[in-house]
């Protein structure tokens, strides 16, 4: 780190299970070594302090010697968490990975997420081999299924002894990462040689220092079309107004991006950003102002979005995450009554594409990158690297130490540029907002 940083030194190194010693078996390769890339960082994303940072992080990458003799070793994938385009593509980059070009002894999958450790769940691992792979990145969704909740770490250890495995995979969010990381240290506890790998899904974007995670890029595509058609709705009615939900608990990447891709949006609701319905400045009279000068409205929100409006619900779910009101549901029913009101004629068209977005197959880029990712994340294992995730940050492939993957939900930065390229497509503010400014709204 640069003494000009404003935190204390971060720790980026990567944990390894022992020395590599046994010459690498893939041939005609250009092997990294351990050296690091200088990447320029907001200390923010530390979970501390503010202003630029500079961090140094390993390099990813095949290495010209690995710790484990590939043909004796045996390696586990598991998927976990909700559904996200180009979860088949990762097993299969894994799969084709391990087997063609480290020739391992075998590769299992674990069946509907961590439950697949738990024997009395009754979910037998399933081989997984270059033929029962090659075609699965045609489909969407995940061929070993997956589920929410948390497992002991201790039970899926000695799952992992029990079936001999050396080297576990798991592809999942925020949560998963924190799991992964959990069983990494009982695995370190028990002194057992077991690399534990995480490749990291969220669709939200939402995982700290990731810059972008696969199925992003599809979800955005996906999301723009049903902003299309809500916009067709809207200026196919008099005063129609298309409202669409879409992902984003905490974090409302995919709103703000796909309101840019399709330059149709009036109103971007997102988590980071709270705002007000009623009043001079609110929502409901900026969109009454909208609708008499131009006749329709477009109106983008995240699901996590205006949660401070709902009342809370009490609930979690099964991943532990507080249970959300429906946004969309309040919405609709305040903008209805508001012009019902006022004896103004008006339609509404709700449009929700959530499943349609998390289950459709991964498009080209995603592809490619899920198809990094993948062999990647089994170099890194090979090399017997473990407690860490393998990503892009900002075009470079490095592994990140899962210490910092879940130190923090990465979270649009509101006061930043490219916030304010997201409300100029609109229009929706007189101000560019700012963290601790109210919101206010005005109609173009």
């Amino acid at each position: 780190m640069e003494e000009s940083c404003p935190i204390a030194p971060i720790d980026t190194s990567i944990p390894v299970l022992g020395p590599a010693k046994i010459p690498s078996p893939l041939p005609y390769c250009r092997f990294a070594d351990d050296s690091r890339a200088r990447v320029e960082l907001d200390a923010s994303e530390f979970g501390s302090g503010e202003g630029p940072c500079f961090a140094d992080f390993e390099l990813a990458g095949p290495r010209s010697r690995i710790y484990y003799d590939s043909s004796k070793v045996k390696a586990a994938i598991v998927t976990c968490g909700g559904l996200c385009p180009g979860l088949n593509d990762v097993i299969r980059a894994i799969v084709m990975e391990a087997h063609h070009n480290y020739h391992v002894a075998g590769v299992l999958g674990i069946r509907f997420g961590l439950q697949g450790f738990i024997e009395s769940y009754g979910h037998e691992p399933l081989e997984l081999t270059s033929a029962n792979v090659a075609d699965i990145h045609q489909f969407g969704g995940t061929m070993l299924g997956s589920s929410r909740g948390p497992q002991r770490p201790e039970d899926i250890a000695d799952a992992l002894e029990r079936l001999n495995v050396a080297m576990l995979f798991v592809i999942g969010g925020d949560g998963s990462m924190k799991a992964a990381r959990r069983i990494q240290e009982e695995i370190a506890r028990r002194g057992s040689k077991i690399s534990i790998i995480g490749v990291p899904k969220t669709i939200d974007n939402d995982i700290n220092l990731v810059t972008q995670s696969f199925g992003f890029d599809t979800a955005v595509e996906k999301a723009a079309k049903a902003i299309r058609c809500a916009h067709t709705e809207a200026i196919g009615a008099l005063n129609g107004v298309g409202l669409v939900k879409l992902m984003g608990r905490e974090s409302g990447f995919i709103a703000a991006q796909a309101t840019l891709a399709l330059k149709e949006v009036n109103y971007v609701l997102v988590p980071e950003y709270p705002f007000a319905l009623e009043g001079e400045h609110g929502l409901l009279p900026s969109l009454e102002s909208r609708l008499a000068r131009r006749g329709h409205a477009v109106i983008v929100v995240a699901e996590g979005a205006g949660q401070d409006l709902l009342p809370d619900t009490g609930l979690r779910d099964a991943s532990g995450n507080p249970v959300l009101g429906d946004i969309a549901e309040f919405l609709s029913d305040r903008i209805e009554s508001y012009f019902r009101d006022r004896d103004v004629p008006m339609t509404l068209k709700f449009i929700d594409p959530s499943y349609i977005v998390r289950s459709v197959p991964a498009n080209a880029n995603d592809r490619v990158y899920c198809g990094f990712l993948g062999q990647n994340a089994v170099h890194a294992a090979m090399a017997g690297k473990t407690g860490m995730v393998v990503s892009k940050l900002y075009g470079r492939y490095v592994h990140l130490p899962l210490d910092l993957v879940t130190l923090r939900r990465k979270k649009l930065n509101i006061a930043s540029d490219y916030w304010r390229s997201v409300i100029e497509s609109t229009g929706q503010y007189t101000v560019t907002p700012f963290i601790d400014d109210p919101a206010i709204f005005c109609a173009r």
